[in-house]
């Protein structure tokens, strides 16, 4: 949709309905037409230092998501797999709450809290290298998403450095992030 209409007005409480109705449609438009080629665009920035490891974050990321497509995993769990390290880009600290937020408006509340909390339970297998709790996800013991969560990091995350694997190309999954991000199944409102 081309641009044809502005507000006159230059704070929000000065709105009408039909300035939001139609602020509401090229916001939407907006969306549709470049929601995925950011995404991906971020995606694409995990890619460069291996900091350590035999292969970087971008490829890292293609073989959680092949492995998940190869076990059957639904479309929705194919596409958290591939994104679930994007916030990485921005916020390395919680980039497992960054992912789990841009994912969740398109996903079920079980795939968003696996995404939300793959960065503690992935500590699993080094924290107490580093001095830490292998087992601090336990607090999360009681949740109904917690065995879901410990095997997507066994399955789909702890194991996909492997610079021999198999793993998909970028444009093989654009399909799916595609259908996945079409339509969110839950609004703000």
């Amino acid at each position: 949709m081309l641009q044809t209409f502005t507000v006159n007005w230059t704070a929000m409480a000065e709105g009408t309905a039909h300035d939001y109705e139609n602020l509401d449609a090229l916001y939407r438009d907006h969306t549709a037409n470049l929601l995925v080629p950011h995404l991906l665009a971020t995606f694409k920035m995990l890619e460069g230092p291996t900091l350590g490891y035999q292969i970087d974050r971008e490829r890292h990321s293609r073989q959680s998501a092949t492995r998940a497509l190869r076990n059957g995993e639904s479309d929705e769990f194919v596409v958290a797999a591939l994104l679930h390290d994007i916030g990485d880009v921005l916020a390395p600290e919680n980039h497992s709450e960054v992912a789990a937020a841009i994912l969740a408006p398109y996903v079920s509340d079980e795939t968003t809290w696996v995404i939300r909390h793959h960065g503690l339970f992935q500590g699993y297998y080094y924290f107490h290298y580093l001095g830490g709790d292998r087992d601090a996800r336990d607090r999360y013991r009681e949740s109904p998403h917690y065995d879901r969560c410990a095997d997507f990091c066994a399955a789909y995350d702890q194991n996909c450095f492997d610079p021999d694997y198999d793993d998909l190309p970028l444009d093989e999954f654009v399909p799916l992030v595609n259908q996945v991000f079409a339509e969110p199944k839950r609004h703000w409102n």
